[in-house]
């Protein structure tokens, strides 16, 4: 199946700047295109549209030890709630740890690899709103994370 997620503004990369009425589309746990949101639903006229408010982007990484919280499952949700969608393998020694990570599919790395929106890699994002605060997270896409 076919989605296509959007918001008022999308950012490609971290660093970035972002751009209004453009959309990512995603098959599966991967990036199709990204593009124009105007281009994206004429040639994908079947993709089920998702419409986020705020700043949609790649997912991020997160490069240090994992929040406290009374169990592993509860410290990776903790980085859901915040748009993290890969953690460096460093900070997951504890087995019980990794193993709650990778039931999130949360995205394991040996190295840091900054996050961007491009077809091909995986379906990993955020949006975030005005105020900063995580509305959505998509990992492997499917939503991992939605802010009530």
């Amino acid at each position: 199946m076919l989605t296509l997620h959007t918001a008022a503004l999308l950012r490609r990369d971290p660093d970035g700047e972002p751009v209004p009425e453009h959309a990512v589309l995603i098959s599966g746990d991967r990036i199709e295109a990204v593009g124009p949101l105007a281009e994206l639903s004429s040639a994908y006229a079947g993709a089920r549209v998702r419409r986020w408010p705020g700043t949609l982007g790649p997912g991020l990484l997160h490069d240090r030890p994992l929040p406290p919280a009374p169990t592993p499952r509860e410290r990776v949700h903790a980085l859901l709630r915040s748009g993290v969608t890969a953690v460096l393998a460093e900070h997951l020694a504890d087995p019980a740890l990794r193993a709650a990570a990778e039931r999130s599919d949360l995205l394991v790395l040996a190295t840091a690899v900054a996050p961007t929106l491009r077809p091909a890699r995986r379906a990993d994002l955020a949006v975030h709103g005005v105020d900063g605060a995580c509305l959505v997270t998509v990992v492997a896409g499917r939503i991992a994370h939605r802010r009530a």
